[in-house]
């Protein structure tokens, strides 16, 4: 039973985290001098990086795994003969950095922006989705619009971290477990994937861009699958990624490689993607349990849809509202505003390894029943408390924040509270991350 509504209530498609973080991340990394202030970047290709940097790399990547064995419990060691080596063609060593970071081989991480809603684009720059993400259909990016870059082109910082922040749910982490039918997964040593189904595409990201810490012993002892998760050792890697480019004079993937690491910190700002079951019980899950196990599994499928629409609603109305924010050019949007807004920054400690634990995650887990409680209040009841509605199927054109902005203002007011206070913790520990890696950074320009 915790298997299936873990597998629901988080991993199934197309719910994320946050949906669309560049949205967010323009908005958090606007006040954070050390992006929005820093020099335009000379746009490079990933085979120039690695080729100029080789050798470094081959030490860092050494160093990292290092680290992971000694700091990420539950860590699935990588396999020796992934080892990164310099040497050979441009197209042969790119193959191989993938692999030492055991990402997914077919990851387009082509030269690209993503470009602000309501910014016009020439149409001979834009650049179509299928050459940005393997993923396949995905409402928050099929509206997106991605604009093509060149090597040699001049970029804002803060664009490249933004449209960054989001690459890792273009694919990096799909098929990268044993059991996903990818030749890679079973090579790359992760072993099994630890929950969800294995034969879903989106599915197989999830242990990557989740971080259960918070769960009672009782939980673990029923789910021990559910202490394998491991956006630390995401966030570590590209962190220092990005800090070793920052150094050595290659700015643009010291800023993407940041904003890839700033994506696994923005998703565990997600309640949903740090509590299993929002807005149920311990108790509850152990009597559901064993109903279930009897042959009573009603109360187990009524939960699972439960928790999979709430989640999926929650995402439905953030990026619908602050897309249409952008769109009509609207700075003052509530949403907005509350993700800009550092008031608050200095009340946290500076980012470090452990802030994910302490600090990230144990505040989003500590909203995850409030967070559940608001949607249960503020959405009809069609969407988040039928059990016979199920939004990945019927509600992929639903607009939660047209329905919600034209009903009564109590549900109004409600949701525009909580998800602008769940924003505002996202641009907090977003600024709080970059000011970190900034300062382990400082850039040279190139």
């Amino acid at each position: 039973m915790f298997l299936a509504i873990a597998t629901a209530a988080a991993f199934s498609p197309p719910a994320h985290a946050w949906s669309n973080h560049a949205l967010g991340t323009w908005q958090a990394l606007g006040p954070a001098a050390e992006v929005a202030g820093a020099e335009p970047l000379r746009v490079e290709s990933l085979e120039a990086f690695v080729a100029a940097e080789a050798p470094a790399l081959e030490r860092l990547l050494n160093v990292e795994e290092a680290w992971a064995r000694h700091n990420v419990p539950y860590y699935p060691a990588r396999p020796d003969a992934l080892a990164f080596r310099p040497g050979g063609a441009a197209p042969e060593m790119r193959r191989r950095f993938l692999a030492a970071l055991r990402i997914n081989p077919a990851s387009r991480l082509t030269l690209f922006l993503q470009v602000r809603p309501g910014t016009t684009v020439p149409a001979t720059d834009v650049m179509p989705r299928a050459e940005v993400t393997t993923v396949g259909q995905r409402d928050d990016h099929n509206k997106a619009t991605f604009r093509r870059l060149q090597e040699g082109d001049m970029v804002a910082a803060l664009d490249v971290v933004a449209s960054a922040s989001d690459e890792p749910d273009f694919g990096l982490d799909i098929g990268i477990w044993e059991d996903n039918g990818t030749d890679y997964g079973r090579r790359y040593g992760f072993g099994k994937q630890p929950f969800g189904n294995p034969a879903l595409e989106f599915s197989s990201q999830a242990p990557m861009h989740m971080g259960f810490f918070h769960e009672q012993w009782i939980v673990y002892k029923a789910a021990p699958f559910l202490l394998r998760t491991y956006p630390e050792y995401r966030i570590h890697l590209y962190q220092s990624l990005a800090q070793h480019a920052l150094r050595s004079g290659h700015p643009y993937w010291g800023w993407r490689f940041a904003g890839w690491a700033l994506h696994y910190i923005q998703d565990l700002t997600q309640p949903y993607h740090s509590r299993v079951v929002p807005g149920v019980g311990t108790p509850t899950l152990l009597w559901t349990n064993s109903l279930a196990l009897l042959g009573f599994t009603t109360e187990k499928e009524h939960a699972i849809t439960l928790v999979s629409n709430r989640h999926q609603a929650l995402e439905n109305y953030q990026v619908r509202r602050m897309r249409a924010a952008y769109q009509r050019k609207d700075d003052n949007d509530a949403l907005l505003l509350a993700t800009r807004n550092s008031a608050d920054d200095r009340r946290y400690p500076a980012y470090s390894d452990a802030a994910v634990r302490e600090s990230i995650t144990k505040q989003s887990h500590a909203l995850a029943d409030a967070t559940d409680a608001a949607l249960e209040h503020a959405i009809p009841p069609k969407y988040i408390s039928d059990p016979s509605y199920v939004m990945t199927a019927s509600g992929t054109d639903v607009d939660l924040y047209a329905l919600l902005s034209a009903g009564p203002d109590a549900a109004r007011d409600e949701m525009t509270t909580l998800v602008a206070g769940l924003m505002t913790n996202f641009g907090i520990h977003s600024r709080l991350f970059i000011r970190a890696l900034a300062e382990g950074g400082r850039a040279t320009g190139k």
